[in-house]
């Protein structure tokens, strides 16, 4: 089969594109599928870069996937050969998703629902279960309440947006003003311009969060203690340094902040939370978005712009 792989840890160019890998063969709790998309994540970035480290090399990265189910194992009874499905969790404890096929444990892949389209699905993996974990896992968001979403155009950011408004809550969120519009179209109530010097005064005026989804945790940490409520839960998904904290602790302490650091990779069982977003897709209440897409072989240009480009929504590669 066709593969991407890192033979070592570098820049994009380690990245290379193998003709002929031996296809896996599933055990017998494991799906074997035929990739169709796989979504481009910053988290592969940093197994090919080594700051995370896979299972081995050569690796082939990819959390994210969607297609069709190839092979089942003997203790598979949920899928058959032909299933449209999609999935996540895949590219470190396992070889991952650029490539024509992979194998899944059966506890990390759902159904596909028909009216869903190959991109959606392989997009909708980290984005959709780091959000349901973080917001109502985590945070127990209730409708009616008010959340904050930090980066609301990116991955995460803007399947939070959706899910929070599929709750029935009040939807805050910062992004590049260029996204306004499609963020609102998505549900958010108000989107500020996360550059705007009086960002705080302006989420105060529009309603102190009940929950704050951050991501970058040393940077806002500080102004999620200014525009929190008491009692504000805090769930924190990423940060761009190690360092993190507060400069005030007693303003957020004084708020009886509650704060969660969370990882999408430790979900118990992430085939249950697929399965609700399936549903949600299915319904039309979330729809993910798709900024642009990439062939196999340009995996590395996919990878590049992930980190560097401005753009709504998520990364997919066509496989």
């Amino acid at each position: 089969m066709r593969a991407i792989r890192f033979h070592e840890h570098g820049g994009t160019d380690v990245l290379q594109l193998d003709e002929d890998v031996d296809e896996p063969a599933p055990n017998a709790h494991e799906i074997r599928v035929r990739i169709h998309a796989a979504s481009v994540n910053p988290v592969d970035t940093y197994f090919r870069e080594g700051s995370y480290e896979p299972g081995g090399l050569p690796w082939i990265p990819g959390v994210d996937f969607s297609g069709k189910v190839d092979a089942v194992g003997d203790a598979i009874d949920r899928f058959e050969v032909g299933d449209r499905v999609f999935g996540t969790g895949l590219g470190g404890d396992r070889p991952g998703t650029y490539a024509e096929y992979t194998t899944v444990p059966e506890d990390r892949i759902a159904a596909l629902p028909s009216n869903v389209g190959y991109d959606e699905g392989a997009a909708i993996g980290v984005a959709g279960v780091t959000s349901w974990r973080s917001l109502v896992d985590h945070a127990g968001l209730e409708p009616a309440e008010t959340v904050l979403v930090h980066g609301g155009s990116g991955g995460v950011g803007h399947a939070a947006v959706q899910l929070a408004a599929a709750t029935g809550a009040r939807v805050l969120t910062t992004a590049n003003p260029d996204y306004a519009a499609q963020l609102r179209s998505l549900g958010a109530d108000e989107v500020f311009d996360y550059a705007r010097d009086d960002l705080a005064e302006a989420v105060v005026e529009a309603g102190r969060p009940d929950v704050i989804l951050d991501h970058r945790l040393d940077d806002y940490l500080d102004f999620d203690a200014t525009v929190a409520k008491t009692g504000t839960r805090v769930v924190g998904i990423g940060n761009t340094v190690p360092e993190a904290g507060w400069e005030n602790v007693a303003a957020a302490r004084g708020k009886d902040i509650q704060l969660t650091l969370m990882s999408m990779f430790n979900t118990p069982r992430m085939a249950d939370h697929l399965e609700k977003l399936a549903q949600l897709m299915g319904d039309g209440d979330i729809e993910p978005y798709t900024a642009r897409t990439y062939d196999l072989a340009d995996a590395d240009d996919a990878q590049r712009d992930v980190m560097q480009d401005s753009f709504l929504g998520k990364l997919v590669i066509d496989v």
